[in-house]
């Protein structure tokens, strides 16, 4: 039996716009364990990208934040990322919204923050459609390249994982099982392997 599947490595991919990160199986940072992160953006001067696959501890939601929505059903607000929480983020398949940003797959990031709004009033979806997310995650130069290096990350840049409808649970091992071949073993590593 081959038993370098067993080897965690990183696939040693760069990222750009669009991409996935999947955090290694082994990783027991409080912020990305079990992670999946799209990068918004990937430059000589640092990396962005929006965590997609957490909850806050405490269930939020974007009714809370903007008055206007206060008496609709509930809009999940999700953990981006531990830089600037306050700062809101929505990912989506709304093509017609000014200003947003294509991220590939027929996802948009932001744009008219109004329009959003009155899409949701004028009663269109957000199951499916929108995810609303608080805060982001950020790299200086040079230092997600580094953490990639070291195995941290693996990188999918021709991903096929459905970001909106995935239970979040769930989307870690999607995505790596997405990538294939051993790493679609590791997916099935349990999370603290002392409890099995």
């Amino acid at each position: 039996m081959d038993m370098t599947v067993f080897q965690v490595e990183s696939n040693k991919v760069l990222p750009k716009q669009g991409s996935l990160l999947i955090s290694a199986p082994f990783l027991r940072d409080y912020h990305f364990a079990r992670s999946v992160v799209l990068v918004v953006d990937h430059n000589e001067e640092g990396s962005m990208g929006i965590v997609v696959n957490k909850n806050f501890n405490n269930l939020m939601t974007l009714n809370e934040l903007v008055p206007s929505l206060a008496s609709l059903p509930p809009i999940p607000l999700y953990k981006g990322g531990p830089v600037s929480r306050e700062t809101l983020f929505y990912l989506h398949t709304l093509s017609f919204l000014k200003g947003a940003f294509p991220m590939g797959n027929g996802l948009y990031l932001n744009g008219d923050f109004d329009a959003m709004q009155k899409y949701i009033l004028d009663g269109g979806p957000t199951q499916g459609v929108v995810r609303f997310f608080c805060g982001y995650a950020g790299w200086q130069r040079g230092q997600l390249q580094e953490e990639i290096e070291s195995n941290t990350w693996l990188v999918n840049n021709h991903h096929k994982v459905d970001l909106l409808n995935m239970y979040l649970r769930d989307l870690w091992q999607e995505a790596l099982t997405d990538l294939g071949g051993k790493y679609a073993i590791w997916a099935r590593y349990p999370r603290f392997p002392s409890m099995n």
